[in-house]
């Protein structure tokens, strides 16, 4: 299945008692889109020369709205109308400025009117009608004039080639938010991205009605913010020895000075950071910042590696949780960061903790028998909790990835849920608010198409393999505006076939306007592999597992590989049956019958980025009984990484051999990792 097809079929999993959801990144390392340099402003009279049918774009709103009834006509502003703003101040924001602010000496009888109404419900709600001779547009709040301003730019066009004298056809729209936050991150860590890049993005996330950004603005690879009183955590922490995150993790791992030579990365001022904070807030964009803790924070443990365990630069990924100074320090940063983000949320990361010298750390250690601490589990929680107190302090929440859950969470607290879909009950058992952005449908690093015709790859936009600006745009657009729709009108009952049209046509129309979106035209889609059931004589077969699969990747467990069923081109798409560890792939098949076995084949996969490798032995034996095994095949080979995925089948074919057992196994090479197969065919 093609990856926007997938997001729009199955990102809207969700739970009628969540309050809040959310789809913000296919995009991080681990999606978030976070997932996204000339800087293109798509702006009310901009939209408004995209397409030249009116009938066709009045058609093609993406987001689709909760309802819409189209008429034939326009309303056109080439023709005199007069403005009556209602709702004043309101109403007026940089989308229906364009309108409002219209001059007309002699209207005869057409207007554009504004007007304040509580009939419709939610802040980001609102009523538009178009005839021939209004646009009246109701709402109860400014966000409700802003998106209906939002919604007047994608319904614009133009009679003549000039842009400033749209029309807009004849509708009734009435229309409100289905979820309340609808986002995407950016990871700005792994690689950093200027200013007006970030501008750009917003730009296109406000045509497409989304709201939150979320910008990974901390990791290993480069603390992105600068922090006045620590100035090291940008002047070394923001910098390193290689441009690419890839060359630089697989190496080094080295920081550098700024400004001395082969030093790569870069860092927004704070004074920066406040007008990109302003901009969105224009086009109805809360910015997000994230300050990771206490893992992914080899950087800032460099530049002050007092606060680690260990008090060495280069030793430690984690901050040291018994240090009473760790807590000064982080304080000290957030209150920087709550200085210029006004969003009432604030994420600390929260995930991944390898937790390495807690166990054997004196301070880490007195800290757990100070507070009744059972294991190293609880000391993160506890860290969690004061970060938790001392965000709601000052007016703020936190916001954590899935691994808080276990935490003893404050009512307040979000989490963003990246592992498993399954994590969001017990938060949301506990009072937690959610934000749904499972790895497997929102990270937006992975491949848009079939792997081999791609770049290199992994919504969120974790951005490990995403070194430049056009290739983050490759990776969101237009995965994002499957987010985009359903985080807005919810989509209970999809039509994908529609869905698909609008997503073509927005496709064109960014691409048309310097955003370097993947052609969706032009794509290959899902492994035709995957659409089609295979049969063989193992089919529905039981499987005995001399070594276990993998818990993360199961498929569909003990009858995976003998279902019939083959996988796509993703390894988490529930099809693929991974293993690790030196045993690798052991398995017999009965086959509840003696007979005649002349083909034994299995495909396995290569993504090297994420430590699946093809095999470097296949074998295949066979029995009468299930206990005395004859090997009738083995083939060895070198395993070499390579950038891009790949497929490979192994196979056994020959003289038939008679048997009721086969027993298959493949095992890793020098690179260890997992391998992954999805079905065994016997023939």
């Amino acid at each position: 299945m093609p990856q926007i097809a997938f997001l729009y079929l199955c990102a809207n999993i969700s739970y009628k008692e969540m309050p809040v959801l959310a789809f913000p990144h296919y995009f991080s390392g681990n999606a978030h889109v976070y997932f996204m340099n000339k800087i293109v402003t798509l702006s009310l009279s901009m939209l408004c020369c995209f397409g030249t049918s009116c009938c066709l774009e009045a058609q093609s709103l993406l987001p689709k709205p909760q309802s819409a009834a189209f008429q034939k006509g326009t309303f056109s502003t080439a023709k005199p109308f007069a403005v009556n703003n209602e709702a004043g101040d309101m109403a007026r924001n940089l989308y229906t400025a364009p309108l409002i602010e219209k001059k007309s000496a002699d209207s005869k009888g057409r207007a554009a009117v504004f007007r304040k109404s509580d009939a419709a419900k939610g802040r980001e709600a609102y009523r538009l009608r178009v005839t021939a001779d209004s646009i009246i547009v109701e709402a109860a709040a400014a966000e409700g004039f802003l998106r209906a301003g939002q919604t007047l730019g994608q319904l614009a066009a133009t009679a003549s080639k000039t842009a400033a004298l749209p029309s807009y056809p004849c509708c009734t729209i009435t229309d409100a938010a289905a979820f309340e936050w609808r986002g995407m991150m950016l990871d700005v860590s792994r690689h950093f991205f200027p200013i007006d890049f970030l501008k750009k993005q917003i730009d296109v996330m406000a045509r497409y009605k989304l709201n939150r950004l979320h910008l990974h603005l901390t990791d290993a690879a480069g603390w992105r913010m600068e922090i006045k009183r620590y100035p090291r955590l940008t002047r070394l922490g923001a910098w390193r020895t290689d441009a690419s995150w890839k060359k630089w993790w697989n190496g080094d791992r080295g920081y550098v000075e700024e400004g001395q030579p082969g030093a790569n990365g870069g860092y927004y001022t704070q004074d920066q950071l406040r007008e990109l904070v302003d901009y969105a807030a224009e086009r109805g964009v809360t910015i997000v910042p994230e300050i990771e803790m206490p893992a992914h924070s080899e950087e800032a443990l460099t530049a002050y590696p007092e606060y680690s365990c260990t008090h060495e630069p280069y030793k430690q990924a984690d901050f040291c949780p018994g240090n009473a100074g760790v807590y000064d320090f982080l304080e000290n940063v957030l209150l920087e960061v709550m200085d210029v983000f006004p969003s009432k949320d604030i994420h600390v990361g929260g995930d991944e903790a390898g937790k390495a010298s807690w166990g054997n750390c004196p301070l880490c250690q007195r800290k757990m028998r100070e507070e009744g601490l059972k294991d190293v589990n609880q000391l993160q929680a506890s860290l969690i909790r004061h970060f938790e107190q001392f965000l709601e302090s000052h007016g703020r929440h936190l916001i954590g990835w899935d691994e808080i859950v276990e935490d003893n969470l404050q009512k307040n607290t979000n989490v963003m849920v990246w592992r498993n879909v399954d994590e969001s009950k017990k938060a949301i058992a506990a009072g937690n608010r959610v934000i749904l952005s499972p790895g497997k449908f929102c990270y937006l690093d992975s491949y848009q198409d079939a792997p081999p015709t791609q770049p290199e790859a992994q919504g969120n936009l974790w951005t490990e393999y995403v070194p430049t600006a056009e290739h983050a745009e490759y990776m969101l657009y237009p995965r994002v505006l499957a987010i985009a729709e359903i985080g807005w009108n919810g989509t209970k009952k999809k039509d994908f076939a529609d869905f698909r049209r609008r997503a073509l046509n927005e496709s064109e129309l960014l691409r048309g306007k310097g955003v370097n979106a993947f052609d969706l035209k032009g794509e290959i889609g899902e492994r035709p592999e995957r659409s089609r059931a295979v049969k063989h004589n193992a089919l529905q077969a039981k499987v005995a597992y001399n070594a276990p699969y993998g818990k993360p990747y199961p498929a569909a467990g003990e009858t995976a590989l003998t279902d019939g069923l083959q996988g796509g081109w993703t390894y988490g798409d529930g099809r693929w049956q991974g293993f690790i560890g030196k045993e690798g792939l052991d398995v017999t098949i009965d086959l509840g019958k003696a007979r005649t076995v002349s083909s034994v084949a299995a495909t396995f996969m290569q993504v090297c980025g994420a430590e699946i490798y093809f095999p470097a032995s296949f074998s295949v034996a066979v029995s009468a009984d299930g206990k005395a095994f004859k090997e009738i095949y083995l083939s060895e080979n070198t395993v070499e990484k390579t950038d891009k995925p790949g497929f490979r089948t192994e196979q056994f074919k020959g003289r038939g051999a008679k048997a009721r057992f086969v027993r298959v196994k493949a095992l890793p090479g020098a690179f260890g990792g997992w391998l992954f197969t999805d079905e065994i065919i016997v023939k």
